[in-house]
Order: C-alpha cells, then sequence, then structure tokens
C-alpha cells in the first residue's frame, strides 16, 4: 500500500527580530498542521538573520545548546499539533565549539535526532567557517513517525556523496534546509544559471538514488551589515522532486510560501525495480573517490 506523508514547506523572509520569527514560524507551524501536515521542514538557521554574511565574534551569543531554548519550543510546537518537525538551529557544544545543526522532533516533541552540517562554505558572504566546526556525527538517517529521514542542510546539497551514504544507510527521504542566494554583482543570466543549477544538482540526487528530495529555502533581501558587499537576495523557489527527479511542488523566488506537498514514500520502491542503480554499482572500483584528487 501507498504510504503518503502531507510534507510542509516553510519559507519565509525573516527579520532581526528573533521572538518575531520563532511567532511567524509558530503561526506556519499551526497552519500547516491545520491543513494535515504530518512532516513540516523550516529553512536553514531560521530563527535570525543569515548572520554569516560577516566575521563578528559578537553574534556568537546567537548560539545555544541542544537541548536548549529552541528546542524546546518546537518540540513544543510538535507536541502541540502532533507533527514532525525539522528545524536549524547555531549549535553552541562549548565555548569556541559551534555547529550548525538540524534537529528533528517527533510528533510528541522529543528530539528524534540531530545532523551537524557536514560541508561548511567560506565564500564573500557566506564565512560560514568563521562560525561553525565541521560536522562530526557522520551521514545518519533520523528516524520518526513519519520514516526515516536524511536530513542534510544547504551546502551539503552539492555533494552527491553525501546524498548516496545517507540513502546506502536506509534514508526514505532527503531534506535540505537551506539558505542560499544571489549577490548583488550577478546579472540575470547569471542568477538563472546559478538556480537552475542548484536545482538540477538535488533533482539529480533524487534521481541517482531514486529517493525524494525536499529543500527549503529562505527568501527576501538580507542587507550586509558590513557594506562590504551589496547583500544577499535569497532565490527562493523551495521545492520537492520525486524519485525520478520530477517536480512535485515548487514555491515563487522572492514571496513568503507555505508549501504542502502529498510525498509517496513508497514509491520509490517500484522506481529501483524500473532503475536498479543500487544493484550496478560498482563498489570494487570506486576507491578512488575518498582521494582529493587523482594525479
Amino acid at each position: 500500500m501507498e504510504r503518503i506523508v502531507k510534507t510542509a514547506l516553510v519559507q519565509l523572509h525573516l527579520t532581526s527580530d528573533i521572538e518575531r520569527n520563532k511567532q511567524l514560524l509558530a503561526q506556519q507551524i499551526a497552519a500547516a498542521a491545520s491543513q494535515g501536515a504530518e512532516l513540516i521542514v523550516l529553512q536553514e538557521l531560521h530563527n535570525t538573520l543569515y548572520f554569516c554574511q560577516t566575521e563578528d565574534t559578537s553574534l556568537f551569543d546567537l548560539a545555544e545548546p541542544i537541548p536548549g531554548p529552541s528546542t524546546a519550543y518546537y518540540g513544543h510546537l510538535a507536541a502541540t499539533h502532533q507533527v514532525v518537525i525539522v528545524s536549524s538551529l547555531f549549535e553552541r557544544r562549548t565555548a569556541g565549539l559551534y555547529h550548525n545543526t538540524a534537529v528533528v522532533y517527533d510528533r510528541d516533541g522529543s528530539i528524534a535526532g540531530k545532523y551537524r552540517k557536514m560541508h561548511i562554505p567560506d565564500d564573500p558572504a557566506y564565512y560560514e567557517k568563521f562560525y561553525f566546526t565541521l560536522g562530526d556525527l557522520g551521514f545518519e538517517p533520523i528516524d520518526t513517525s513519519v520514516g526515516r529521514l536524511g536530513v542534510l542542510v544547504c551546502w551539503d546539497q552539492w555533494y552527491p556523496e553525501a546524498a548516496r551514504l545517507m540513502t546506502l544507510k536506509g534514508a526514505e527521504i532527503l531534506i535540505y534546509p537551506t539558505a542560499i542566494g544571489w549577490d548583488s554583482r550577478d546579472d540575470e543570466a547569471e542568477q538563472l544559471r546559478q538556480v537552475n543549477a542548484w536545482i538540477t544538482v538535488q533533482r539529480g540526487h533524487a534521481v541517482a538514488n531514486g529517493i525524494p528530495v525536499v529543500a527549503v529555502n529562505r527568501t527576501g533581501f538580507e542587507p550586509d551589515p558590513s557594506g562590504q558587499t551589496g547583500g544577499i537576495q535569497f532565490w527562493g523557489s523551495s521545492f520537492v522532486a520525486g524519485p525520478q527527479g520530477e517536480l512535485l511542488a515548487q514555491a515563487t523566488q522572492d514571496q513568503d510560501q507555505l508549501l504542502l506537498v502529498d510525498v509517496n514514500m513508497t514509491r520509490s520502491e517500484e522506481v529501483r525495480r524500473w532503475w536498479p542503480f543500487l544493484r550496478d554499482r560498482r563498489i570494487d572500483a570506486y576507491d578512488g573517490l575518498t582521494n582529493r584528487f587523482l594525479d
């Protein structure tokens, strides 16, 4: 029998008012639950502005422990609405040790598991290596009442190895909380190339692994507090792809949006019978993948 999980993607333009952001997220979670959502996915670092545009030691004050105030907040919302929530937090493990961490809450409000972002970018306006330590939990799916979730975070979405390892460990769906956008200097043609590449690579993960993919991005413009760049225009476009890469739903680029999608968690079985990529992998010939480069 088909197992359908109604999934909600919460795409928002956030502000510097953390309490306002959390209240808005609570409203969106309640709205999604009232429409039958069972799984609700929030965007990357959703409590705050995307603070990684600058390197500022005072911003480490935004981090908090896990468990902590935010996990209590979102856990309560999960229990209140009887839903599974995927959140994205700035984790403080101890002084000087911080992570970009996704936390999953089951429908009883308990923490089902967490994932620490493994691939950390360091580019103009995305100075994440200044703030985040490399993840150390590996690529481990998280078991929940709606299924086994392969949760990854933003920059991880460009790496087929991460998607594959989650799949090989039994993930039924890949989920990517995201914060990505355009530099103010990008012309229209470059903007189109970037957003299409972002969508294409993740649809490729769906195809190569025969598994649905959920990507939730923030939207709206956020200025660079330092003035060194023109800020970031986050490109929204949150979407869900099926196990053949088919687009099941997609949000707009520039609007807040609550996107609800019926995700068939059992269709992968049928697709993998047609396209048995896992069967035909040459695991005897892939040793070179553990090298940085092959001269």
